[in-house]
């Protein structure tokens, strides 16, 4: 992970490494800023949709003990969001460098649609 600093706030940029580490250990809340259509093809499992065009910053859940974490396609989305995230007076907030590409090219768990029946599968990791 490495931060970076937007007006005297922080933006920390997490790789799929420090992402899957902290979902193992309960410690993040990781939202998935992209359409509900691809969310609902794959996403990362136990990620909530809060997807860009409709983002609200003053509806994000606390972050308390557990961090915030934001994830798009490929880093871009998340980090639009994250910066609006920072201008509406929050402090702090993470994203996924890479999205949910990277965590595909690493081989992590994610969660997938069968196209064929429309049952949830297991995928990577």
């Amino acid at each position: 992970m490495h931060t970076e600093n937007i007006n005297g706030k922080t933006l920390e940029h997490w790789d799929v490494n420090d992402l899957e580490a902290a979902l193992k250990a309960h410690s993040v809340v990781l939202i998935d800023v992209r359409t509900p259509q691809e969310y609902m093809f794959e996403h990362i499992h136990g990620a909530l949709l809060a997807p860009m065009a409709g983002f609200d910053p003053d509806c994000m859940p606390p972050q308390g003990d557990r961090q915030i974490v934001l994830h798009c396609g490929s880093g871009m989305r998340s980090r639009k969001v994250a910066e609006a995230y920072l201008a509406a007076g929050h402090d702090r907030i993470a994203h996924l460098d890479g999205g949910f590409a990277a965590w595909k090219t690493a081989a992590k768990p994610y969660t997938s649609t069968d196209p064929a029946t429309g049952a949830l599968r297991r995928m990577g990791g």
